[in-house]
């Protein structure tokens, strides 16, 4: 589960005394919403079908895969014994079955516990991008909005370098090394930043 409103609140609060610039955007555009996925391999499931692919063509996509393993794609046994005829028919490239699989593959051998990744949180980057198909970004956002965790920092995240440029006034879009530069003056409320700063980027709020 992710930040709460609660402590999503406490954390754009602490943000706002520390850089101006995000209290401006609650000034501007209202408070964010907490974003929260469930915890688990379902999220990471969807995380896969829905790559390079719109929404749209994303949730048909997911009403097939859920079709074709009769009802519960939340089973990775289900995934892990169904045929690549099958996973086809449900809309899946070679591609995509092979990172479903991998993700199947490790849940089920226990390698990767999804009840308990590690507490750090590179660790628990490191052990869920050994999933087949999850990168970084994919990592951070799911350890961000499944498990509620605080300081996670999308850097690589093109709408996030786009609002913090904008914020901070710079001349340019700071690029991953800069944007993490940047934040660690905001630890250990990085996660809120990030949320706040999809909030302005979405709100389609000029510089400020």
């Amino acid at each position: 589960m992710g930040l709460s409103a609660e402590q999503l609140a406490a954390s754009v609060a602490a943000l706002g005394e520390i850089e101006p610039a995000f209290g401006r955007v609650v000034a501007a555009a209202g408070p964010p919403a907490p974003r929260i996925s469930e915890r688990g391999y379902v999220t990471l499931l969807r995380t896969i079908v829905g790559q390079q692919v719109s929404v749209a063509s994303a949730a048909a996509m997911w009403r097939k895969l859920e079709a074709a393993l009769g009802g519960d794609a939340g089973d990775p046994a289900r995934l892990a014994t169904a045929s690549d005829e099958t996973l086809r028919g449900a809309g899946m490239s070679r591609q995509k079955m092979g990172y479903a699989r991998s993700l199947a593959d490790l849940v089920l051998a226990g390698t990767l516990d999804l009840a308990a990744l590690p507490a750090d949180d590179e660790e628990a980057i490191a052990r869920l991008v050994a999933v087949k198909g999850i990168g970084r970004w994919s990592a951070e956002i799911y350890l961000l909005f499944a498990e509620g965790r605080p300081d996670i920092w999308p850097a690589g995240d093109l709408a996030v370098q786009i609002a913090v440029g904008r914020l901070l006034g710079l001349d340019e879009r700071p690029g991953e090394k800069q944007v993490r530069a940047l934040a660690e003056r905001w630890r250990p409320h990085r996660g809120a930043a990030a949320i706040l700063a999809w909030h302005h980027y979405n709100s389609g709020m000029a510089p400020i």
